[in-house]
């Protein structure tokens, strides 16, 4: 899985030299995506799509998380049915079904990054510009590490998961 980086530049010619940096660093320019207030120009810069700009990411995590939370509720339903019923293959299968939930949403709470646009916004309306980076989860820390060194100004705004569904 991959992790979208998320930097804050207070300009856009720092963004310039950093998406340079990035490309010197055989990060592909489609994997490079800029947001910043609609007044800021941002020529010479890779654009976000506009799933990117709104944040799909954040919805499609908020789709998944309340899906899990529905069958878990349906199989606690179903658990609750079956034992009224006395039918031990169906509670057994609830059982299973509320196990494989938990676990799901447990795992992807603890090991999903959960850092998203909105975090972002006011940033943005004061004129910064945001960058978002898609790399390989080894990367993470080479990315990291070359921004800190030659882009003090830049903010690490963190990390998050990323689907492999293009334009997102």
């Amino acid at each position: 899985m991959k992790r979208r980086m998320y930097f804050l530049f207070p300009d856009t010619d720092r963004a310039r030299v950093a998406v340079n940096d990035l490309k010197g660093l055989d990060v592909a320019p489609e994997h490079i995506h800029t947001i910043a207030r609609a007044d800021i120009d941002l020529a010479g810069l890779p654009a976000a799509t506009n799933p990117q700009r709104h944040d799909a990411l954040a919805q499609i995590e908020n789709g998944l998380w309340r899906g899990n939370l529905l069958v878990f509720v349906l199989a606690t339903v179903g658990l609750i049915a079956a034992a009224a019923a006395g039918a031990v293959v169906w509670m057994l299968l609830a059982l299973l079904v509320m196990a494989v939930t938990v676990t799901g949403g447990a795992w992807f709470a603890m090991s999903i990054p959960p850092t998203h646009i909105d975090e972002f916004r006011q940033a943005l309306e004061h004129g910064e510009i945001l960058l978002l980076v898609d790399v390989s989860r080894d990367c993470v820390d080479e990315i990291q590490a070359l921004m800190e060194v030659r882009h003090p100004e830049a903010v690490v705004g963190g990390n998050g998961w990323l689907p492999g569904v293009p334009g997102i």
